[in-house]
């Protein structure tokens, strides 16, 4: 499941976003409230600000989780696998043609 959406909020307003909740949600009665109040605040959904908060958590190693930079490495590497395959799937097709060139040549008079 890939998204290809843009991202409207700069990094630097997703950060201080998920700052804000981390560290104001003493101030509310639960996390989730912290949550709606910000997210009201910079005008995005919740749910939004809720998953830039796990993220950030994941790469903390406080929640359980593929981190960013791995999921970056194994975007790199699923990349170049695919890469890898077509070329592979390439040079398989131009070593059959030029295999069936030579027996042509072998075979004609």
């Amino acid at each position: 499941m890939m998204s290809k959406t843009t991202n409207k909020y700069s990094p630097e307003v997703r950060d201080r976003a998920v700052r804000l909740v981390l560290d104001h949600e003493h101030e509310h009665p639960s996390r989730w409230a912290a949550i709606e109040s910000v997210a009201g605040k910079i005008g995005c959904a919740a749910q939004t600000l809720n998953d830039w908060i796990k993220k950030v958590e994941v790469d903390a190693g406080k929640r359980a989780g593929v981190t960013t930079e791995m999921a970056e490495k194994l975007k790199a590497l699923e990349r170049e696998n695919r890469e890898l395959r077509q070329a592979n799937e390439i040079l398989r097709k131009a070593s059959a043609y030029f295999a069936q060139a030579e027996l042509d040549r072998r075979f004609k008079p």
